[in-house]
């Protein structure tokens, strides 16, 4: 195990009526906000109204800047870093799923900045150059990117359709409201995009080269199989409380890094599925869905112990398959049915994408990967995989 530090100073208020909170704790931290959001589902579920209604309450004034959309855009994030400056914003809420979130970090941060917003995200060594940012808080309303309480934050560049991430502690929100009942009325395809985005989280932070992590091991396994236990429950039971929050729980869990300390994962299969959203604007929990089962194919071999261990611990194969490449292989094919059984594509051919820009998003995604690294060449055979 590495040495590390862990710091994430998020508070979490978890549970029924959670978002009606909202304003006591946004008052801690300003009073003026930048309210920030997607589009209308918030305002039809009733989640607008309440956090409208706890702001007044604490005396928090607010400008609203609406339009997130999946793979959040930087153009809307530059709005609303102007936004923040000509209103004196100081704090900004984000109210919605990961893309609401990601965008509010990168407005907290380019509202606090004299640099353009993506000096930031288009070469991840700047980070350290981020001098602060205005306190974010979340309403969470979709439990998948685990932004809520994470360093991270991905934006894309519509000049080119660049999809570039940002980790920085000023990025961590002051506090997440996490009711889940605010997700009954999520569709079924989200619930499962939510779901494998969650489970990819926890398998980047799996594939590691790092000896002796077997307390981490063991979390990050019990949280996969959880993913894998509730996620078609959800499905079938889309009001069921007790369901909904043993996601919404793992959600936050997987990425709000605990279940990576003293360990090293790779993250190149993220790398690579930020290609296929960022061009074809695809869901990110789908195109995870399509390249894992891909990527795990190509590198198995590479770290075959780590991969068995994985196809016994977490996708229950037998031992009693007798070799490794059997053994491994049931695993991918279990893991690629699940994601077929919550109804995600696992080809891009079902995600309606072709092979005539293959080559060019391996050599925009390479070289990527922190166990295993992979170079263009080999990001393009795990697309071919995944045709």
């Amino acid at each position: 195990m590495r040495d590390f530090t862990y710091y994430n100073p998020t508070r979490i208020i978890f549970g029924r009526g959670a978002e009606e909170k909202t304003g006591r704790y946004a008052a801690q931290h300003g009073k003026k906000a930048l309210l920030h959001y997607g589009g209308g589902s918030i305002k039809k579920n009733g989640v607008y109204d309440k956090v409208v209604e706890s702001l007044r309450v604490a005396g928090v004034s607010f400008v609203e800047l609406g339009g997130v959309r999946p793979n959040p855009r930087l153009s809307l994030v530059r709005e609303g870093i102007a936004l923040c400056k000509r209103e004196k914003a100081d704090l900004v809420l984000a109210v919605g799923g990961g893309s609401a979130i990601d965008s509010a970090k990168a407005i907290a941060v380019g509202a606090m900045s004299e640099k353009d917003i993506w000096y930031y995200y288009e070469d991840r060594a700047h980070a350290k150059e981020i001098t602060g940012a205005l306190p974010v808080g979340v309403v969470l309303t979709i439990p998948a990117a685990g932004s809520e309480s994470s360093i991270n934050s991905v934006i894309t560049n519509e000049q080119g359709w660049y999809k570039r991430g940002l980790n920085s502690e000023a990025l961590i929100p002051r506090f997440a409201m996490v009711n889940p009942e605010s997700n009954y009325t999520l569709p079924a395809y989200q619930t499962a995009c939510g779901c494998a985005d969650i489970f990819a989280h926890l398998l980047e932070r799996y594939f590691t080269t790092v000896e002796h992590v077997d307390l981490s091991d063991r979390l990050i396994e019990a949280a996969m199989r959880t993913v894998l236990n509730y996620a078609p429950l959800a499905q079938k039971h889309p009001q069921d409380y007790d369901i909904r929050a043993e996601i919404n729980w793992t959600g936050t869990i997987a990425h709000n890094s605990l279940l990576d300390r003293g360990r090293i994962g790779d993250w190149g299969s993220h790398a690579i599925e930020h290609e296929l959203s960022g061009v074809y604007d695809i869901a990110h929990g789908a195109g995870l869905a399509i390249v894992l089962p891909a990527w795990m194919r190509y590198v198995w071999d590479r770290m075959p112990n780590r991969f068995m261990q994985f196809a016994v611990r977490v996708m229950d194969v037998d031992l009693s398959f007798n070799a490794p490449d059997l053994v491994v292989g049931e695993g991918i094919d279990r893991l690629e049915r699940f994601f077929r059984s919550i109804g995600l594509p696992t080809r891009l051919s079902e995600a309606n994408i072709a092979d005539d820009r293959l080559r060019e998003m391996a050599d925009k995604a390479g070289p990527v990967g922190n166990s295993i690294p992979l170079q263009p060449d080999d990001i393009l055979e795990i697309y071919t995989l995944a045709l």
